[in-house]
């Protein structure tokens, strides 16, 4: 399970912001999870709700937000919501088209209490 090492990085990113902004604790987390990113939104919340404990994170709330898969077609430059995995524009039905957004997992922000 992954999870569990992109949480380990997950904590250490929050510390760091936490130390440079001498922070006392973080009340708040929140990560956009891209339906195409490979992690399991269940599985990354329990591994916060477990590794957080005695960090500076231990009383966070962990928010996550679910990405669609965005796309940009090439022949007719739309951008358009991928639903049921069919990667073809909706617009004008070709399959030139290249994913913009829904592939990754990016930390939004952190509420640090100072």
């Amino acid at each position: 399970m992954h999870e569990f090492s992109i949480v380990q990085s997950l904590l250490d990113l929050i510390e760091e912001n936490a130390r440079k902004n001498n922070a006392k604790s973080v009340s708040k987390v929140v990560v956009k999870i891209g339906k195409m990113s490979g992690v399991e939104p269940h599985l990354l919340e329990v591994a916060f709700n477990t590794f957080k404990e005695k960090t500076i994170a231990e009383n966070a709330e962990f928010v996550i937000e679910i990405q669609s898969v965005i796309c940009r077609c090439n022949d007719c430059n739309q951008d358009f919501t991928i639903e049921d995995y069919n990667f073809v524009c909706q617009f004008c039905q070709s399959f030139n088209i290249d994913v913009i957004d829904g592939t990754d997992m990016i930390l939004k922000s952190i509420e640090l209490e100072v």
